[in-house]
């Protein structure tokens, strides 16, 4: 064997056996394991850099933990910071026998599994798509007092995002401390132009995980799709839009963005405020522990919300498993309403099972995406649940953003996560679970607007596709963790 041969042999297995021996240690789910580990002997050299470019998890921690010994007991409250009880027991109490026992088991699951606990006194208003939100945010902005916080995955400089900025620096003339954090891929890796105005603006402004040395690559494949303002520690604002045009009548069919978003006051606006705050400290290592960031919350209303960050950290599965066990203790109705739907098999059985023991589930996605490969695999991923009695309904265009769950009228969950396991298991989220008929009911009511313009899909839909269709569907399905 010619030298250059072997030493390449040599190389590709050291390589090979490192991948397959970090595999064996790091990754939980079987199927990737194996599949991570093939790909790693099957492809010289070449499997090896693809595990070391989007294989690897090189988040150890969310951020520093805040200290705030001087917060109310509220706020302290709202970061989990119980002692002695089982956080669970807590929540029951807390909603007594006002609710029915699924929702209540919703809650002490929801509990256990965030630390974050359930806050009493809020009020949660949806506000729409951009038309109706940009102009309550920008509102909010040119009436803050002492400090904004921003994130958003997408942050045009476009006819919105100059107006967003303008809105910021004004603001930060008048004396407001204000902090902006977008993706470092979402909002533009190679040329942000929406961060280089923040910065000549004078804005405190940063890329959440953007990297360039080559060891430091998460960027890749791991991003903060988090969406939240928080004016004045008081009012918070979040759900699923981003900043940029698109979200307007601005722009017409086919690139406008349908989506919803939501106005928040009571005592959970602290945990939307702590998710930034966390956000923020990791990525720059400021600490927002200044008082006019965390200021006492008084109720504003009577709805029970609990904040829910998730990510590729210590935060892996906190989302899924509030997703998962509301599934499970589904008694009449599930709706389901995301733009990408590609669940790992754990979430697509429960879902299956739930229609199997015969609740109404409901599962709405758009007709047609903004990523044509999700497309192809969705239909692929959807054969299964229409077999077990799930009813699928196509949004047609404007493309729908929305990212919508409702449980029995009693509880919904609304925010940034889609139902797919880039936004469960890579994406950095955050999502809002609200208890009661109050907010529910009008969530179900935006749900009954689409469903009067939806077409439902069926089994005879999807069986009429070409041979050549279904290949390309379920291959793109494999691409699954990445789409």
């Amino acid at each position: 064997m010619p030298l250059t041969s072997a030493l390449f042999a040599v190389a590709h297995a050291a390589a090979a056996s490192l991948v397959t021996t970090h595999v064996l240690f790091h990754k939980r789910n079987v199927r990737a394991a194996i599949g991570w580990i093939g790909i790693a002997w099957l492809s010289p050299l070449l499997g090896p850099f693809l595990y070391y470019a989007f294989g690897i998890n090189r988040v150890t921690r969310r951020a520093v933990r805040l200290s705030l010994p001087d917060l109310p007991r509220q706020e302290t409250r709202a970061f989990g910071r119980s002692e002695g009880s089982d956080p669970g027991s807590e929540e029951r109490r807390l909603l007594g026998d006002r609710y029915p026992d699924q929702i209540a088991t919703i809650a002490a699951v929801a509990a256990r599994v965030t630390g974050q606990r359930l806050m009493s006194g809020n009020s949660i208003e949806m506000l729409g798509a951009g038309d109706m939100a940009y102009p309550a945010m920008l509102e909010a902005i040119r009436g803050a007092r002492t400090s904004i916080a921003v994130a958003s995955y997408i942050f045009r400089a476009d006819r919105v995002g100059n107006v967003f900025i303008e809105a910021l620096a004004e603001a930060r003339r008048r004396g407001v401390e204000v902090r902006v954090l977008v993706d470092g891929i979402g909002s533009g890796y190679l040329w942000s132009p929406a961060l280089r105005r923040l910065k000549a603006a004078d804005i405190p402004s940063a890329r959440f995980m953007h990297y360039v040395l080559p060891w430091r690559m998460p960027f890749l494949n791991m991003r903060s799709h988090k969406k939240v303002m928080v004016v004045d520690g008081t009012l918070g604002f979040t759900g699923g839009l981003n900043l940029g045009e698109e979200n307007t009548r601005l722009l017409h069919r086919p690139r406008q963005v349908d989506d919803v978003h939501f106005r928040v006051r009571g005592p959970v606006v602290c945990q939307i405020m702590l998710t930034f705050a966390e956000d923020w400290s990791f990525t720059t290592g400021e600490v927002l522990d200044q008082s006019y960031w965390w200021p006492a919350i008084e109720p504003a209303g009577d709805i029970p919300a609990r904040g829910i960050s998730s990510g590729p950290d210590e935060d892996l599965g906190k989302l899924e498993a509030v997703m998962g066990v509301a599934v499970c203790e589904a008694r009449q109705r599930l709706r389901i309403v995301s733009p990408y739907f590609l669940p790992d098999s754990d979430l697509s059985s429960a879902i299956y099972l739930a229609a199997l023991r015969g609740i109404q589930v409901e599962l709405f996605i758009p007709e047609k995406s903004d990523h044509r490969p999700l497309d192809w695999a969705i239909r692929a991923h959807l054969e299964g649940l229409l077999q077990r009695g799930v009813a699928c309904y196509l949004t047609p265009a404007p493309f729908d953003h929305s990212k919508l769950v409702t449980v029995d009228g009693q509880w919904c969950l609304l925010g940034s996560a889609n139902w797919d396991v880039r936004s469960l298991r890579l994406n950095f989220e955050f999502n809002l679970e609200c208890y009661g008929p109050d907010t529910t009911a009008v969530v179900d009511e935006l749900i009954d607007r689409k469903l009067a313009r939806a077409r439902r899909l069926s089994l005879k839909d999807l069986a009429s596709r070409s041979l050549a269709v279904r290949v390309r569907d379920s291959a793109a399905r494999l691409m699954l963790p990445y789409l």
